[in-house]
């Protein structure tokens, strides 16, 4: 299928380059991305590729079918949307909509899927069909569970599917991933604590001092690792949000106080666990300080779950873009979050890591910061991946199971 593959990448490097760049200057959030999914479509389109658009809102999936016989359908992820941080890389086509970002390198995901779908478009050398998904709102917003809402795998039936996420720090040319846990479940809670307030400096006995309910409970978070999982379990629990009072008026005891964070947990049980003990822990912390409190626990993304199958898949087209030393299947887990694992729950899948490169003196800008650019370098590599994937899923890499 690939014997052309090569000066094909060559050829067309510079264009999904300008695509990705274009892309990364119209950063849309999450259930926003009409420029975005439109782009897509009308690209999908002039190639040749049957599109299906709103798919889970603003999702949208291409259809390619093999010129070969074949039943078996894969599906090929990527997302499409920004965060909401104000760029600071200085680039040419750095965002055009201050507060908006592509700081996790979903344009570039978006761009890789798109030179797949060309390439596979115009040689379709192989058994069965592709669906290519590309999803709205991965941070945050729920974007997968929207696309199953929608009957994703009812309407474009998948035996497996494949995610493919950049990696900073990791050398340009290499590509990781991992059989079992990979990414965390993802979390998010917060607590209001309520009582009367009052004069911090005339009367505070008088007061019922929820700021001192709050400090005992951020305290005690970090009892519910300690002390409540297994020590062999993960679990993390942050504050990344104290909201109370009024700067203006600092001599006043607030009446109320909003705290809030993050918790990533693998195992269903210690996941339930957190969520409990987080809201036994603030409620009887404010009672013991004449106050109230009100937790609200939302459940992100489950944790992800790489299928041992679907991991020999991707081992074998990585290795076949990049070489065998340059890819490492024994990946280390992580604790950070990925809502295609709702995907993965519902059909057989393996996501896999491509470096998005390091400075010589090992300094990068990590996801979700300021300064954070893909690298355009690697877009070759990443389609190079896809296509192997659908080479050893539906081409002559596929083997009969025994």
């Amino acid at each position: 299928m690939q014997d052309d593959l090569k000066p094909w990448l060559d050829a067309h490097h510079a264009e999904f380059t300008a695509i990705r760049r274009d892309i990364h200057a119209h950063p849309e959030l999450g259930m926003e991305e009409a420029r975005t999914s439109a782009l897509v479509a009308e690209k999908l389109r002039g190639w040749g590729v049957e599109v299906v658009e709103k798919v889970g809102h603003t999702g949208v999936v291409g259809i390619i079918r093999g010129k070969r016989p074949g039943q078996r359908a894969i599906g090929l992820r990527a997302d499409m949307d920004a965060l909401a941080i104000h760029e600071q890389t200085g680039r040419s086509y750095a965002s055009k909509h201050d507060g908006k970002m592509h700081a996790c390198g979903h344009d570039g995901h978006t761009t890789m899927l798109l030179g797949a779908a060309r390439y596979l478009a115009e040689n379709p050398d192989f058994g069965g069909t592709l669906h290519l998904i590309f999803q709205p709102a991965e941070e945050g917003r729920g974007g997968a569970l929207a696309m199953l809402a929608d009957g994703l795998f009812e309407r474009f039936p998948c035996d497996a599917i494949y995610g493919l996420h950049n990696s900073p720090g990791m050398p340009v040319g290499t590509f990781a991933t991992c059989v079992g846990p990979m990414l965390a479940a993802a979390d998010h809670w917060h607590v209001t604590f309520r009582g009367p307030g009052g004069h911090g400096g005339a009367a505070p006995h008088l007061a019922m001092d929820i700021t001192y309910a709050q400090a005992h409970f951020v305290l005690g978070l970090q009892g519910i690792v300690g002390r409540n999982v297994p020590p062999l379990d993960t679990a993390v629990i942050s504050v990344g949000h104290i909201a109370g009072g009024a700067l203006e008026s600092c001599n006043v005891i607030p009446s109320e106080l909003v705290v809030g964070g993050t918790a990533r947990s693998y195992a269903p049980e210690v996941r339930d666990l957190i969520e409990r003990r987080i809201a036994e822990l603030a409620e009887l912390t404010a009672r013991s300080w004449g106050c109230t409190a009100e937790c609200h626990y939302e459940r992100g993304p489950r944790a992800l779950i790489n299928k041992a199958e679907q991991v020999e898949v991707g081992l074998a087209a990585a290795r076949a873009a990049v070489g065998a030393d340059s890819v490492k299947d024994r990946l280390r887990p992580t604790t950070g979050g990925e809502d295609f694992a709702e995907m993965m729950h519902v059909r057989p899948g393996a996501f896999m890591r491509i470096g998005n490169g390091v400075a010589a003196d090992g300094s990068f800008h990590g996801l979700h910061t300021p300064k954070f650019d893909f690298n355009d370098a690697i877009i070759p590599d990443g389609i190079s991946y896809w296509v192997n994937v659908v080479d050893q899923e539906l081409g002559s890499g596929w083997k009969q199971p025994a």
